[in-house]
């Protein structure tokens, strides 16, 4: 009768026990914390593995379609005492255009056909290259409008980012000092010379920017 007694006692012991067990277990965190207390003064470069620009535009109404281009390198200058005063020079190899139909891809960098300008890019472009002129911040201490000039298939006009920091620390396998920016743009792209197939594909191409950038 006693170990009757007990089993059942011992049993709601076990199983009260677990979730005490369980309040003490932590997730690791994350090398990467969105806490500008971890910026420091200085020079960083991108991670051209880890910097991406995305791109989309509307199809005759139907669809958007979209893709990326990668490979970004440059430099970010920035004192988080006088952050304002940041600046950042970006470029992109438009060959980098990735994560697209293989159809798709051949369409934008083909070369114009029997004579013909190309209808988008052709097959040799240029760098893609964005140079901060001014930075404002936000309402907060991780949002800022960072403004520039675009250079793209010959042409340069003002573009305007909102950016937002996203993350700050050590990077596990280089161990260098990183930091993150997300950031939209939207650009007309027929200012850069690419008109092909207006208006059915969108003049408006809304651009997403995530860039990583290491500590020089």
């Amino acid at each position: 009768m006693r170990l009757a007694y007990l089993a059942p006692l011992a049993a709601l012991t076990a199983a009260l026990a677990v979730p005490a067990i369980a309040d003490h277990h932590e997730e690791p965190q994350l090398p990467g914390v969105a806490d500008v207390s971890r910026v420091t003064a200085g020079t960083y470069a991108t991670d051209p593995s880890h910097t991406i620009v995305g791109w989309t535009v509307n199809h005759f109404g139907f669809n958007d379609y979209f893709g990326m281009f990668g490979d970004a390198e440059g430099t970010l200058t920035i004192d988080p005492a006088n952050p304002t005063a940041a600046e950042v020079e970006i470029s992109i190899p438009i060959t980098s255009l990735a994560v697209v139909s293989e159809g798709l891809r051949d369409h934008m960098l083909r070369p114009g056909q029997d004579g013909a300008e190309p209808d988008f890019f052709g097959p040799n472009p240029g760098m893609a290259v964005f140079r901060s002129t001014s930075v404002t911040m936000g309402n907060t201490p991780t949002e800022a409008m960072i403004t520039g000039n675009l250079t793209m298939n010959g042409h340069t006009n003002p573009v305007v980012i909102a950016a937002e920091f996203t993350g700050a620390g050590a990077n596990p396998m280089s161990k260098a000092e990183t930091i993150g920016f997300e950031g939209r743009a939207t650009i007309l792209r027929s200012q850069f010379g690419i008109d092909t197939a207006l208006p059915v594909v969108s003049d408006e191409v809304v651009l997403d920017i995530s860039a990583a950038f290491e500590k020089q």
